[in-house]
């Protein structure tokens, strides 16, 4: 594993999306979805609206690395207010 710098913010990321892959598989067993419309402008399902959540997650984190000197955990907060938003009302 020399190829990647395994900060504590880089474990944790992975960690909460493997946390998050589980739950939404086990949730989708016990009560499966249906698709609905939010804000966003298609009709998602959880897993779509997962997936959504976590692609932007992804670009965000490139942007603060790349463009800003904040701390990854900014990102990784913004990350999440944002998956929640996502989740909830997507």
């Amino acid at each position: 594993m020399e190829w990647m710098a395994w900060t504590l913010p880089t474990a944790l990321f992975f960690a909460a999306i493997a946390v998050m892959l589980m739950g939404m598989t086990v949730l989708e067993l016990r009560r499966p979805c249906a698709e609905r419309r939010g804000f966003l402008p298609i009709v998602t399902t959880r897993g779509d609206r997962l997936f959504i959540g976590l692609l932007v997650s992804a670009y965000l984190h490139l942007v603060v690395i790349g463009l800003t000197d904040w701390n990854l955990w900014v990102a990784s907060l913004l990350s999440l207010a944002w998956l929640l938003v996502v989740l909830r009302w997507g």
